[in-house]
């Protein structure tokens, strides 16, 4: 039984650190370069408007939405590592 609590306690540690990578990346996206640095970048043209704008209005999206695909991508090796996958 104890090594059974050991992997659970693992798995859980790898998962939460999975998940507080993806906030990081995400509140620095969407809060760091969409509103907190917008100054610094806004003298950077990407179509037609400056960066900051972009990562407000288009980049903290296309982010969240990599961000979600690389979660669920991660989780299922992260399932396979530790046996507790579905797919047979």
């Amino acid at each position: 039984m104890s090594d059974a609590n050991s992997n659970a306690v693992q798995y859980w540690k790898a998962n939460l650190r999975l998940i507080l990578g993806s906030l990081i990346i995400w509140a620095l996206v969407s809060y760091g370069f969409a509103i907190l640095l917008r100054p610094l970048l806004a003298g950077i043209p990407v179509g037609g408007t400056d960066l900051g704008f972009w990562f407000a209005q288009q980049g903290s999206i296309l982010t969240f939405i990599g961000l979600i695909f690389f979660y669920a991508w991660r989780m299922n090796k992260l399932d396979k590592q530790f046996g507790l996958d579905e797919e047979e």
